[in-house]
């Protein structure tokens, strides 16, 4: 059983996050529902929730302010958001739980799930980390990201980058400075969350950062040479596309 409080300001959103909980997540209890930051964070306190569905833009004290009041926290959040497609890239590169409004019933069950079978709380770099770069949502690629490891969780700069390299159901963050990160995603998650002009999929294997290219070799299919002068071929189906990328720099 998970205990949750739900907080958002307009009514219709609280009714239809309880309708949907009820219909589609009966092992979730709402101990309260809250129209502002100020209530919530009183019903927190009171009821000690498991998870909190947080909205973010909330007049007088928005979703980030009412965490930073609260402090230390001891609860999983899950952010409901309305935000474009390109805030929401940046919940992905935090490693944070969100939904999209309008909340979409399997997006809010596998959420459920992966709360069910890893209760975890958010840390302060996290949402410090989320609020940077939802707050840098009109540049072309968000500052940071949070990679999940065996070990925790590791936060860098995603233009400390250079390529990142699948092993089976890993992948491997090659950054500057010779440090290399095994992350507990697939390539293919770590392709969506950093997709954007700033990196490209060469290969099945390979995912390169554009701006840490050193030279390109047109022979035989063609390779790149990275800053760290690894060499990464280029796979022949995606040779025209990477050509007409790699004509802008």
């Amino acid at each position: 059983m998970i205990t949750c409080v739900l907080i958002d300001d307009e009514s219709n959103s609280l009714e239809m996050m309880e309708w949907l909980l009820k219909t589609y997540c009966p092992q979730v209890t709402i101990e309260a529902m809250c129209n502002s930051g100020e209530k919530g964070i009183e019903a927190i306190n009171k009821f000690k929730p498991d998870v909190v569905f947080l909205d973010i833009e909330m007049p007088h004290m928005n979703g980030f302010d009412m965490l930073e009041q609260i402090g230390r926290l001891s609860f999983d959040v899950v952010f409901c958001t309305a935000y474009d497609q390109f805030a929401i890239k940046a919940f992905r590169y935090s490693a944070l739980n969100y939904l999209l409004k309008p909340v979409d019933p399997d997006d809010l069950k596998e959420t459920i799930r992966r709360i069910e079978a890893k209760r975890s709380v958010p840390t302060r770099e996290q949402i410090e980390v989320l609020l940077q770069n939802v707050k840098s949502a009109n540049r072309t690629t968000v500052p940071r990201i949070a990679l999940t490891t065996n070990d925790g969780m590791i936060f860098v700069s995603t233009d400390e980058i250079i390529y990142c390299e699948a092993e089976s159901n890993y992948t491997n963050i090659v950054l500057q400075g010779g440090k290399k990160i095994m992350v507990s995603k697939v390539l293919k998650d770590i392709d969506e969350a950093l997709a954007g002009p700033d990196f490209f999929r060469v290969h099945n294997s390979y995912l390169i950062n554009l701006n840490h290219i050193k030279k390109f070799v047109r022979g035989e299919g063609g390779y790149v040479v990275m800053d760290n002068d690894a060499t990464i071929s280029i796979s022949r189906s995606r040779r025209q596309e990477f050509m007409e990328l790699f004509s802008r720099f």
